[in-house]
């Protein structure tokens, strides 16, 4: 199966099993273990700083609304607005269009099951800081930059899985290359066209946030960062972003690229997206030494 002298053949089943019609995918478990990596982070951070543990179950279910709502809505928003039009149920629901082939009745009769997908970073982040202020706000009645500092030292190694369940899924693939540990993925979407040896793209950036993560836990482990509200978040923002605009280059492009198209300078939607974020990580970690929390003591 595996030629590592030419390319690497990648045709693996996108599905762990099958039960009354439901397939259970891989890259949705892969979402699911980015949130028990980030459950396990957080609750040492909490033990650490003397939070109630209480407070996790609630912070778990706002982040991962906040980080699917976010991230599905973004997904279409960005690169397939017209799908709010012509295929609503598909932006809304996880299934897709499959006349004959559903378990479902009524509504859904002639669509198919097809587990979490299509899902865009971008909008993740932006739901995730939405559903955080939300918590702070009922929860911990303190900044909410506090719980984003906390947040962004678990969230890389999360985004390293899913983006290993995109490489399991052969989605966000890379351009060809004929590097030698390309990867033809044979269940690409037929909109990639050929199915040629390609950048791992989804290795590149996962390896990236791996690195970053440990960076994270360097800086709020081993220095005075975490003191500062808004360091650590600056700091996950720009690098995290900076990988993104950087494999960017090795992507093939997404779907429509029409906030690229409208600026015309000669990058895609998902580095102009990236743009705005790695700004505002600069202008965080530069003005946090403004906003010490006083409630850190250690």
């Amino acid at each position: 199966m595996i030629n590592l002298i030419a390319y690497i053949d990648w045709d693996p089943k996108p599905y762990l099993f099958e039960l009354g019609g439901f397939k259970v995918h891989i890259y949705s478990l892969c979402w699911i273990v980015a949130f028990i990596i980030g459950w396990y982070l957080m609750s040492k951070i909490f033990k650490k700083e003397n939070q109630k543990k209480e407070l996790l179950d609630p912070l778990f279910l706002y982040t991962f609304i906040g980080a699917i709502a976010g991230a599905r809505l973004g997904e279409y928003l960005f690169y397939d607005p017209s799908a709010f039009i012509e295929r609503p149920i598909e932006v809304f629901l996880p299934v897709q269009h499959a006349p004959g082939e559903s378990a479902f009745v009524g509504l859904l009769q002639n669509y198919e099951f097809v587990g979490v997908s299509g899902l865009a970073s971008h909008g993740a982040a932006l739901g995730v800081i939405i559903s955080s202020y939300l918590f702070s706000r009922k929860y911990l009645k303190r900044n909410v930059l506090w719980l984003l500092d906390r947040i962004a030292v678990v969230v890389p190694f999360g985004g390293a899985a899913v983006r290993i369940g995109n490489f399991y899924n052969s989605e966000i693939v890379g351009k060809e290359t004929a590097v030698s540990w390309a990867v033809k993925f044979h269940q690409q979407s037929s909109g990639y066209g050929e199915v040629v040896p390609r950048h791992p793209a989804q290795i590149y950036e996962a390896i990236g946030y791996i690195i970053l993560g440990f960076v994270m836990l360097y800086a709020y482990n081993k220095t005075e960062k975490r003191k500062n509200l808004g360091a650590l978040l600056g700091i996950f923002l720009f690098f995290l972003f900076l990988i993104r605009f950087i494999v960017e280059f090795y992507k093939e492009n997404q779907g429509e690229e029409a906030i690229a198209q409208a600026l015309n300078i000669g990058l895609n939607n998902g580095q102009v997206l990236s743009i705005p974020f790695m700004l505002i990580g600069i202008y965080l970690f530069v003005s946090s030494k403004n906003r010490i929390d006083t409630t850190q003591s250690n």
